[in-house]
């Protein structure tokens, strides 16, 4: 614990050194100002809480530090005046799903942002309050390739310190993780891993019923949760509605698109739907790890193949797990993937005693043995041996 203190006061220490008075109108700002562009009230907190991760992680931050500092200076943001932010160089209002809503200026409110984030450094270097961890044993490996495609599409979000960033503080430890599929662009998988998990803690029900919640949370941030649109559900539900579901080299929507679940695709409404489709069930402790992986992996490599995979570098690399995920989009491209692949792998048991217990059995069960009663079961398409592509979170 003093080491983590010691840790979190030498960056408060490093950024007031290097930035000893806040920003002018005129000073430019300490991240690329890519993101600068008109944005709504509800855009700001996942605009600003994004470029503050990457700046304060760029500084090293310590994780529940940077946590806890985003959330303290976008709730002071937010309880400002945010009208003095008014974008006068557009429409000052626009006509949106939920009505008309005021643009704000994006440079201007980064600036204010940053020195509250600054003052808020000055006030815990003289008194740090006390920064929780998440309680339970987390281990993330995460690894991303463009592969042999022209753009990446692909994100990932891994947000151990879910609770620090939105300042909930239950008793209930919370962690967000997700990897969004991009198609015809990255617009969508970008927008997507900026706003959902901010929609997700803010939504009414994350307290009591954050199924609901996450549900709700795609609706609201237009986000993207593909299926494959070969189940049968899903080309009965499209075809009702006057669409079809061809096959083209694969399953596709109307001829084109190879998923019926996505937000965004503007054209392809109703028959493309923006509700998430998705599963929920308790974690019992005996689960070793989580994956979450676009189709560039799925349609390379079976569910039910990942376990050997895992182990077999478990075993070769000293049950070190850290580059579990680069092992397995190896395994992807080597069998055939020329998609972006990306892989995040979170372990809820620390890797040395996965091997160990693997290493006690004396066999294993099938494939089809230990997936008959698993709650994952959700990954496996019933009408091929292909499986599904997954945007999949958790909180």
């Amino acid at each position: 614990m003093a080491l983590a203190a010691e840790a979190a006061r030498g960056v408060l220490g490093s950024l007031l050194r290097d930035f000893p008075s806040p920003l002018g109108p005129e000073d430019p700002l300490p991240w690329s100002a890519q993101g600068s562009a008109a944005l709504s009230r509800a855009e700001a907190p996942g605009e600003l809480a994004e470029l503050a991760r990457s700046f304060l992680g760029g500084r090293n931050a310590p994780p529940p530090l940077t946590a806890s500092l985003i959330h303290a200076a976008i709730d002071d943001v937010l309880q400002t005046d945010l009208s003095v932010f008014k974008k006068q160089s557009v429409e000052e209002e626009r006509e949106g799903d939920h009505g008309k809503f005021t643009l704000l200026d994006g440079g201007s409110l980064q600036r204010c942002f940053f020195n509250k984030l600054r003052d808020i450094c000055c006030e815990w270097q003289k008194q740090l309050p006390s920064l929780k961890s998440p309680k339970r044993f987390l281990l993330i490996s995460s690894h991303a390739i463009r592969n042999v495609r022209r753009k990446m599409e692909d994100r990932h979000v891994s947000l151990p310190e879910f609770n620090q960033l939105f300042g909930l503080s239950d008793d209930v430890d919370r962690a967000y993780f997700a990897v969004f599929d991009g198609h015809g662009g990255v617009d969508a998988a970008n927008y997507a891993a900026t706003h959902l998990h901010v929609n997700v803690a803010l939504h009414k029900e994350i307290l009591k019923n954050p199924t609901e919640a996450l549900k709700g949370s795609f609706q609201q941030t237009d986000e993207m949760f593909l299926f494959k649109a070969e189940r049968e559900d899903e080309r009965m539900r499209i075809e009702a509605l006057g669409g079809c579901v061809t096959y083209m080299d694969c399953w596709r929507v109307n001829g084109t698109l190879a998923v019926s679940r996505a937000i965004g695709d503007l054209y392809q409404k109703p028959y493309i739907s923006g509700n998430a489709d998705g599963n929920s069930f308790e974690l019992t402790g005996s689960e070793d790890y989580l994956l979450l992986a676009c189709d560039g992996f799925f349609d390379a490599i079976r569910p039910c193949d990942v376990v050997d995979l895992v182990l077999d570098h478990l075993k070769q690399n000293k049950r070190d797990g850290l580059k579990a995920a680069e092992r397995l989009v190896a395994a992807a491209r080597e069998n055939g993937s020329s998609d972006n692949i990306t892989v995040l792998v979170v372990f809820l048991r620390d890797p040395p005693d996965i091997l160990a217990d693997s290493l006690g059995d004396s066999k294993s069960l099938s494939a089809d043995e230990g997936s008959k009663d698993s709650p994952f079961n959700f990954f496996s398409s019933e009408m091929n041996n292909q499986s599904d592509s997954h945007t999949t979170t958790k909180s």
